[in-house]
């Protein structure tokens, strides 16, 4: 249960990513949400219920210089 007001986004919501981070290991590439999202450098996410959600960078501009 999220003790933030106002609540944190659930795991299982669009904009889970803006749940606060309660451990951060940049050293190793990785950080763990209120939530219970471990969200990954590589924009990768690891859900608490065992579902991995592939990396989902921006594409680059096409013709951006």
């Amino acid at each position: 249960m999220c003790p933030h007001e106002p609540p944190c986004p659930s795991a299982e919501s669009q904009d889970r990513e803006a749940a606060r981070t309660i451990a951060a290991h940049p050293e190793q590439g990785w950080s763990l949400l209120c939530n219970g999202v471990v969200l990954f450098e590589d924009t990768g996410e690891l859900l608490p219920n065992g579902v991995a959600i592939a990396p989902h960078r921006p594409l680059p501009l096409v013709g951006a210089a």
